[in-house]
């Protein structure tokens, strides 16, 4: 039973984030770390960006829905990243409530826009390989943009539910997170009056906003194999999978990272350990995705050496 509970929703109160430890003697390595892993990861999704939006060769539904993905990426991580480096810095790990909750919305957004945007990346591989001769029509720009808009307004709108569900509920006076940044389920932790509805909630739209985008990516590569499977030339098999080995690899380590963390916060009861298990979800992916892309597609190390040039010779 808490001592107190919040009635009035306009009280300005202040939650405690433990980070990933409470040894100072670790914070500046974890500084030095974390500063290194957010500047290689803004670094490389702008690359793609520039490089996308600067080769003419590089303007197709696959690159386009790629470019959006790694602003996403770049987005995400300054959710997180920045206040860490900032509460480390400065010894002073409090955030206000309300940007706790802005915080837990928008990790929600991106996280599940991250979702959609895999599945529309496998549909339209589906469409390019079993569809070649009606890609053109079937891929419009328009079309491309829609998805893009429907993905995004369906990830805006379940972040903004689940930020409206959690200030209905009253809070105790002693708001600590163990954990670097604010997710909607740890903030759940905090309430003081019964938050069954909102763990009900989460794990409803986490079912749907993750599974059907997943289901849509098996879907789209089971029929992608046996199209491949068909084709008799072992050239045209190696050039057709080899358009998708990026997308798998991506669509792997999101979702590989991200079960493996609700697995572990199944498993183990440390809240510290669930802490550290979360990068591998929300540092880790958008971290290795401008690689993955950059090393496994030919066209986009192309566009990368353009710009990298342009660049090196302004300098």
């Amino acid at each position: 039973m808490c001592s107190m509970e919040v009635e009035n929703k306009s009280l300005v109160l202040d939650v405690f984030l433990h980070g990933l430890t409470d040894d100072t003697e670790l914070q500046p390595f974890i500084f030095g770390l974390f500063l290194c892993i957010y500047l290689i990861t803004i670094s490389g999704n702008l690359l793609i960006m520039l490089a996308i939006n600067s080769d003419s060769h590089l303007h197709t539904p696959m690159y386009f829905f790629l470019c959006h993905l790694s602003f996403n990426d770049m987005y995400l991580i300054s959710i997180t990243v920045p206040k860490m480096l900032l509460n480390i810095q400065i010894q002073d790990h409090r955030i206000t409530f309300a940007g706790c909750v802005s915080q837990g919305c928008f990790v929600a957004v991106c996280t599940v826009f991250e979702c959609f945007l895999l599945g529309v990346m496998a549909y339209d591989r589906y469409i390019a390989i079993c569809f070649p001769l009606r890609y053109t029509v079937l891929m419009s720009p328009c079309f491309c943009v829609i998805l893009v808009l429907i993905s995004l307004l369906i990830s805006i709108v379940n972040g903004l539910l689940h930020s409206l569900m959690i200030l209905r509920l009253s809070f105790c006076t002693d708001l600590e997170i163990f954990h670097f940044f604010c997710e909607i389920a740890q903030i759940l932790k905090l309430a003081c009056s019964d938050s069954l509805i909102n763990n009900i909630l989460i794990f409803v739209t986490a079912s749907i906003f993750a599974g059907v985008p997943l289901y849509g990516i098996i879907f789209s590569y089971a029929h992608i194999v046996s199209t491949v499977w068909k084709m008799p030339s072992s050239e045209g098999k190696y050039k057709a999978f080899s358009t998708c080995g990026s997308h798998l690899s991506v669509v792997s380590l999101f979702y590989g990272t991200g079960f493996g963390v609700y697995i572990t916060s199944k498993v183990i009861d440390s809240p510290k350990k669930i802490a550290v298990a979360s990068v591998m979800y929300s540092i880790i992916p958008p971290m290795t995705n401008p690689f993955v892309y950059s090393l496994r597609n030919r066209d986009m190390k192309e566009a990368l050496k353009k710009v990298i040039g342009r660049t090196t010779s302004l300098l």
